[in-house]
């Protein structure tokens, strides 16, 4: 009995740690600032959109919002076309080689990015990839191309030798077993890995803030930091900008969810 209702109390609580904070965030993008300092958690007194209204006309949003977009999309398509290349090419080998290839993966999570930030800045410095959105989708794959080389081979290494095997004996070629074997059964997987990347490369604001200095080519999160003034900062316009950044992470968590869910149940119960 004490057990069911200290978790009843945990649950509880841990479920208001969450809930508040959300509900103040969007209440008060229907709010003035003076008015969400004052009632925080009271419901609004009159319902407006005006701070809708502000960024949308304001333009600059939607220009924010649309790079975001083609860093995201670019980044999450090519890092997983390049991962899932090398996760299988090291699944279907049982050598050194790709031990090899698969520990220097690996390497690579052990990096922190905020120790390698000066040789980044320097680097793309001097190949004028500052200020380009391309620059920032190269960075992307790179840092994030270590954690799905790492998840997806797990699943590749599931994927039975003797489908390969009989493929093969039928005339298919390396390619061939990728795109109709490999790619079909890992689908539920990449789903996953799709959805973790998307939350990473759209909240991503280390490389925006560091190779990113033209308004125009401005990420969501790094054009948040605009509404912070030197003496005071506009909350409820904040507020306001954070609610539009989430819409496309929580259409993406609905549309894949399915997808997220069986990557994450994948192999965890066999036979």
């Amino acid at each position: 009995m004490f057990y069911k209702v200290s978790r009843v109390l945990s649950l509880t609580l841990f479920a208001l740690l969450i809930l508040v904070p959300v509900m103040v965030v969007v209440l008060g993008t229907f709010k003035g600032d003076l008015e969400l300092m004052t009632k925080p958690l009271a419901l609004p007194e009159q319902w407006t959109l005006n701070n809708y209204r502000t960024l949308i006309e304001g333009g600059q949003i939607t220009t924010n919002f649309r790079n975001s977009v083609i860093v995201t999309l670019a980044s999450v398509v090519l890092t997983l076309f390049l991962a899932s290349l090398a996760s299988f090419g090291i699944a279907r080998m049982f050598n050194k080689v790709a031990n090899l290839l698969f520990t220097v993966f690996i390497l690579g999570l052990t990096i922190p990015a905020a120790t390698s930030i000066i040789g980044i800045y320097d680097l793309f410095d001097s190949l004028g990839l500052r200020n380009t959105l391309h620059g920032l989708v190269i960075i992307n794959i790179a840092s994030t191309l270590p954690i799905s080389v790492f998840i997806l081979t797990a699943f590749f290494r599931q994927i039975p030798l003797e489908l390969y095997e009989s493929a093969s004996i039928d005339g298919a070629s390396p390619w061939r077993l990728y795109r109709s074997i490999a790619l079909p059964l890992s689908r539920p997987s990449m789903g996953a890995v799709a959805i973790f990347l998307f939350v990473i490369n759209w909240n991503d604001l280390l490389y925006p803030l560091l190779l990113i200095t033209q308004s125009d080519l401005k990420t969501l999160p790094l054009a948040l930091l605009d509404f912070r003034g030197e003496y005071a900062i506009n909350f409820s316009m904040i507020f306001t900008a954070v609610m539009i950044a989430s819409l496309p992470m929580v259409v993406m968590y609905l549309a894949m969810q399915r997808s997220f869910i069986a990557g994450l149940t994948a192999g965890a119960v066999k036979g």
